[in-house]
């Protein structure tokens, strides 16, 4: 999978690129991710990528060229299956907007600043818009990470046991049930007996009663989806 990244600050994105599963995506080539400085398109001397939004009011607006310009030239070099604007604004990011979009060959996704991208923008160019949670951040970098971190994992062969993306929290609407490992008892606290029974139809059975109680407890909005 490739992804391109059109960002005013790179830098922001170099640290959680370069670590872990992201990393190690990259080094067995299953992700290509390329960042790109929306400045590097601006055809102001200064390489300014803002201006002042029309009808007045506080905050600046990106420009409409320069996003424009490195939106066109990406996509005469390839065939994007979505054009992504991270904005508090779209859909709440889900585990199903991951599963999808990791079957992509695909990706670019545009990181919003200031009030925001020209409406012209996302009339005409962006194909889907997603929103990490109803805040507001300074950029649309870290929302950007957290979408292809959520993405990347999933994609064959990232993870070491490509298993354990299966049984994450909300692949079947359902939290993930307690997890547990050695010593079999600290300070008194035992792990459960099924769970060291061998009896692994059991454990099975244990795990899916316990992913219904976590669920029902802490996120019952989910059943009722």
């Amino acid at each position: 999978m490739r992804i391109d990244i059109l960002t005013i600050l790179p830098q922001l994105l170099e640290s959680p690129f370069s670590a872990s599963i992201m990393q190690r995506a990259q080094d067995k080539g299953h992700l290509e991710l390329h960042i790109h400085n929306i400045r590097d398109y601006s055809t102001n001397k200064h390489k300014n990528v803002d201006d002042y939004q029309y009808g007045g009011g506080a905050g600046m607006v990106m420009s409409i060229e320069p996003i424009a310009a490195i939106i066109e030239k990406l996509k005469s070099e390839r065939q994007y299956d979505e054009i992504i604007y991270m904005t508090p604004d779209g859909e709440i990011l889900e585990q199903a907007h991951c599963n999808a979009l990791s079957l992509s060959e695909n990706l670019m996704i545009l990181c919003g600043h200031y009030k925001g991208v020209d409406e012209r923008i996302r009339e005409h160019y962006i194909t889907k818009e997603i929103s990490i949670g109803s805040y507001v951040l300074s950029g649309g970098e870290l929302a950007a990470a957290v979408l292809v971190d959520g993405i990347a994992r999933l994609i064959p062969g990232v993870l070491n046991d490509e298993t354990s993306a299966l049984t994450d929290s909300f692949q079947d609407n359902l939290l993930s049930p307690p997890v547990y490992t050695r010593p079999p008892e600290f300070n008194g606290w035992k792990v459960p007996e099924v769970l060291i029974s061998g009896d692994f139809s059991k454990i099975e059975q244990w795990r899916e009663e316990q992913a219904l109680k976590r669920t029902r407890e802490r996120r019952p909005d989910l059943l009722e989806e």
